[in-house]
């Protein structure tokens, strides 16, 4: 298992260089902007999310993290954890959509030798694929039998982020003769993949999520990507970083969620009305209750944020390490990152909630479509429960013991 730390294609500087952070900020911005206009109406009607996948495309963000060289935007992991915060904060579905796409299509970097890495970005970028799927584990495994030139995949995963919408499944599937868990590339139109969409959630609707089935489908030895292990002599320190790399990603998502249905209250509450919903009347700005709501949730929102920043700092100097990372030093990331978790957990739920008393009665409203902000995450953070969370951090507070290795869902 390696991590392309270097790319094998030369290339002359200005190709290795990408527009920037300040572009891709400003182009998150703009495409937040749109998805608000109508995210309320489009939630409420819950379809596939192609066209929001095209903009997300023709916005060059899908390629955002692949390198300039190799035909992408040549971003880091900060500004991408800024863009699907951003997002997030419009239309929480289309920020967990996003963050998914990231973490599987930067999947090969982490589990595969960087000649493979290469190949797969390079073409991803080519062909501009959204990637859906998960390497969380299930209690009915996908298996990966071996056949001649390669191997046979079969079994069901249930819901997972994307599925419905992209070019290419990153999956988690156990060798049938040893066991061993690893990460597969399946092209989703291949005879053989079957996918349902009738997840019915109450939230997050517009995820792409659905349940998809694998008969007797092949897989090419270069689709697998390397192992999912957690054996430390099979895990790198680096390859380990996976788990905080993308657990990064929902915390991203939790507080753009909490940031959002702030925004949005705060626009209801103000006198005057609010520039993206000009038909809400004033409410009461000077109500002191109203306002300690605000300070508080403010509080838990800035204070999440501030912890998120110190874990961001860690998984980026971590990166930047390379090779040279140590297993305690992966732990330290990954308590970190926790950390964050549970406090952006918390913030988000508690955010949402209290939203709603602010405006009172009229959040009932499906109109204003209040609702799904708190609908989104909840539904997030029952797939990914902060109680686990803490049960790590106090683990090591307490005894020393690293974090599992654990990929989100």
């Amino acid at each position: 298992m390696g991590v392309a730390s270097a790319l094998s294609d030369p290339a002359s500087e200005s190709d290795r260089t990408g527009p920037g952070r300040a572009h891709w900020l400003r182009v998150a911005r703009e495409a937040a902007d749109d998805l608000a206009t109508d995210a309320v109406a489009r939630e409420q009607a819950g379809k596939a999310p192609f066209d929001e996948v095209s903009w997300l495309r023709e916005a060059g963000l899908l390629t955002l993290l692949v390198p300039a060289e190799l035909g992408g935007g040549g971003a880091d992991w900060p500004t991408a954890y800024t863009v699907v915060r951003e997002i997030a904060a419009a239309d929480g579905a289309i920020g967990q959509l996003l963050g998914s796409h990231y973490f599987l299509s930067w999947s090969a970097r982490f589990f595969t030798e960087p000649a493979l890495a290469t190949h797969v970005e390079r073409k991803s970028a080519a062909e501009q694929w959204c990637w859906g799927g998960g390497f969380a584990r299930q209690e009915l495994p996908l298996t990966l039998a071996g056949k001649p030139g390669g191997y046979v995949l079969d079994g069901r995963q249930s819901y997972t982020t994307g599925v419905l919408v992209a070019d290419r499944l990153a999956v988690r599937a156990v060798r049938a003769d040893t066991g061993e868990p690893l990460a597969v590339v399946v092209d989703p139109a291949h005879h053989g993949v079957r996918i349902d969409g009738h997840a019915d959630t109450f939230g997050q609707r517009l995820a792409g999520g659905g349940s998809v089935e694998f008969d007797a489908v092949p897989v090419a030895a270069h689709d697998v990507l390397g192992s999912l292990s957690a054996d430390e002599d099979v895990l790198s320190p680096l390859a380990a970083l996976t788990s905080p790399v993308g657990r990064l990603l929902s915390v991203q998502l939790l507080l753009g969620m909490a940031e959002g249905v702030l925004a949005e209250a705060r626009d209801y509450s103000r006198a005057g009305h609010s520039p993206r919903h000009p038909a809400w009347p004033a409410g009461p700005p000077q109500d002191p209750q109203v306002l300690t709501v605000y300070g508080e949730l403010t509080v838990l929102a800035r204070s999440a944020s501030a912890l998120t920043d110190q874990a961001l700092e860690a998984v980026h100097d971590g990166l930047a390490r390379g090779e040279d990372l140590t297993y305690d030093e992966y732990a330290e990331i990954s308590v970190l990152v926790a950390m964050a978790e549970a406090a952006a957990s918390r913030a988000a739920q508690e955010s949402t909630t209290r939203a709603l008393d602010i405006i009172g009665p009229r959040s009932a409203s499906s109109r204003l479509g209040f609702d799904r902000f708190w609908r989104n995450a909840r539904t997030h953070t029952l797939y990914q429960p902060a109680a686990h969370r803490l049960r790590d951090v106090g683990d090591y507070f307490l005894n020393g013991a690293h974090p599992p290795f654990v990929v989100p869902v």
